[in-house]
C-alpha cells in the first residue's frame, strides 16, 4: 500500500498551492483531482481573465471578508497578496492592477494563472492522480489516509481537504469536502449561495436585460435599515440584478421570509441632489421645446431612458419647459434612488462562491489543522469564510492552502 507524507484532495487554487508548498519543504505529496484538468474553476473566474487577488493591505482585506474575516488574519499574514504576486511572477505569470485594486494576469488569460500554479504545484515531489476520493481513513482521532472510489486505499501522515464548496458544480465543486468533514466529526455550517445575482419583483426589468452600468452607487436596505453600500459596476438581467456590486451585496441577504430587501441604485453618485436638479434645469432650459421623452439622451444610456420616463410618471409628450418643479424633483429622486425589491437569490449553482462550510471554531487558524482529528487540514472554499468580489476569495484560497501545506 502506497504511503505519502501529504495527500491533497482537490486541484483548485487552494489545493495547488498546498501541494506546492508541502513539496517545497521536502514532503512526498499526492495531489488527487477528480477532473481531467487542474484549476477548472480558476479558469472561468473573472470572465476568463481571473481576478487573482487584490492589492489591498491586510486590514482592508479583512474588512472585505464579512464572513469570519478575523479567522484569516494569521493565514493572510503568512502568505499575503504580495507573496502570491511574487510566486506567480517567479512561475512565469506577471500581474497588473486595475480599478479597485483588482489584480489580473498581464495577459488577461486565466490559463496563464493555472500554468503558473501548476508549475509551482507539480514539482519533483508531487504525484498528480486523477481520481475521486470516497472518504477519509481515520482511527482514534488521527487521519491515516484516504480511500478512493476505485477501492484503493492510500496512506499519509497528513491529509488536506481542498475540495471547494457547492458553487459551479460543473467544475467539480459538489460538496464532497462537507461530507468528509462531517464524517470526521466536524460541524458544517449550512452552505448557501454567496456572490450570486438577485431576483427582483419588478418583471419589467427584463426590458433592461444586458445593460451594464459603471460608476453607480447602491444602497441595500433590510426592512428599511441600510445594511450595505457600494460603488462600481452592475448589470441588468432578465430576472433581476447582477454585476460586481450586486454580487457582493448578496452576502448580506438571507431571510426573505421575514425580511424585505430593497436595492436602491444611485445613477448619478457624483452629483448631489441639488447639483443634479440644477443640471436638469439647465438642460431643460437649453432644449425647452423638446418633448420630455427626447430630453434625457445626454444623461442616461439609451436603453434606460424609456424605463426612467415611465417610472417618473411625467407625460413623455410634455414639453420640458412645462415640467413643474415637483415633477423635476421626482425625476431627481428616481435618478438618485432607482429602487428594486429583491424577492430572492439565484440558485447556489450560479453563485461565484459558497458561504458556509467547515466551522472555523474547529480549525486552528495558524495551521488550518482540525482541532478534532490530528493530521486533517482544510483549505479554501470548504471553510466557512466568504468575501466580497475583487479577488479576495481567491486570496483566501491561496493563503489557507499555503498555510495548510506548511509545517509549524
Amino acid at each position: 500500500m502506497n504511503k505519502y507524507d501529504v495527500i491533497v484532495i482537490g486541484g483548485g487554487a487552494a489545493g495547488m498551492i498546498a501541494a506546492g508548498r508541502a513539496a517545497s519543504m521536502g514532503k512526498k505529496v499526492l495531489l488527487v483531482e477528480k477532473n481531467e484538468k487542474l484549476g477548472k474553476k480558476v479558469y472561468i473566474t473573472g470572465k476568463g481573465r481571473c481576478n487573482v487577488t487584490n492589492s489591498a493591505d491586510l486590514d482592508d482585506m479583512i474588512k472585505c471578508i464579512p464572513v469570519n474575516g478575523r479567522f484569516m488574519y494569521s493565514a493572510l499574514s503568512k502568505f499575503s497578496n504580495w507573496d502570491l504576486i511574487a510566486l506567480l511572477y517567479e512561475n512565469g505569470t506577471p500581474t497588473k492592477e486595475e480599478r479597485g485594486g483588482r489584480m489580473f494576469p498581464e495577459s488577461d488569460k486565466s490559463s496563464d494563472i493555472i500554468k503558473a500554479l501548476s508549475k509551482y504545484a507539480l514539482g519533483d515531489n508531487v504525484l498528480l492522480l486523477h481520481g475521486e476520493v470516497l472518504g477519509l481513513i481515520i482511527n482514534d482521532k488521527k487521519v491515516l489516509g484516504v480511500e478512493l472510489k476505485s477501492g484503493d486505499k492510500i496512506l499519509a501522515d497528513k491529509v488536506i481537504v481542498a475540495t471547494g464548496g457547492k458553487s459551479y458544480p460543473q467544475t467539480g465543486s459538489t460538496g464532497d469536502g462537507y461530507r468528509f468533514a462531517r464524517l470526521a466529526g466536524h460541524t458544517v455550517v449550512k452552505p448557501k449561495a454567496a456572490l450570486v445575482p438577485l431576483v427582483t419583483k419588478e418583471k419589467w426589468i427584463s426590458n433592461l436585460q444586458g445593460l451594464s452600468l459603471k460608476n453607480i452607487g447602491i444602497e441595500v436596505t433590510e426592512n428599511g435599515k441600510t445594511i450595505y453600500e457600494d460603488f462600481g459596476e452592475m448589470l441588468f438581467t432578465h430576472f433581476g440584478l447582477s454585476g460586481p456590486v450586486i454580487l457582493s451585496s448578496s452576502i448580506h441577504m438571507s431571510n426573505f421570509k421575514d425580511n424585505e430587501y430593497k436595492v436602491k441604485i444611485d445613477l448619478k453618485p457624483a452629483l448631489s441632489f441639488e447639483t443634479l436638479d440644477k443640471r436638469l434645469l439647465r438642460e431643460f432650459a437649453e432644449t425647452k421645446n423638446k418633448d420630455y421623452a427626447n430630453s434625457l439622451d445626454s444623461l442616461l444610456p439609451k436603453k434606460l431612458i424609456p424605463v426612467i420616463i415611465r417610472e417618473s410618471g411625467i407625460n413623455p409628450r410634455k414639453k420640458v419647459n412645462e415640467i413643474t418643479k415637483e415633477e423635476r424633483q421626482r425625476l431627481c429622486n428616481l435618478l438618485k434612488s432607482f429602487e428594486f425589491t429583491v424577492t430572492g437569490l439565484r440558485p447556489i449553482e450560479e453563485a461565484i462562491v459558497t458561504s458556509g462550510g467547515v466551522s472555523v471554531g474547529e480549525i486552528n487558524p495558524k495551521t488550518m489543522e482540525s482541532k478534532i482529528v490530528e493530521g486533517l487540514f482544510f483549505a479554501g472554499e470548504v471553510i466557512d469564510v466568504c468575501a466580497y468580489t475583487g479577488g479576495y476569495n481567491l486570496q483566501i484560497a491561496f493563503s489557507t492552502g499555503y498555510v495548510a501545506g506548511s509545517e509549524e
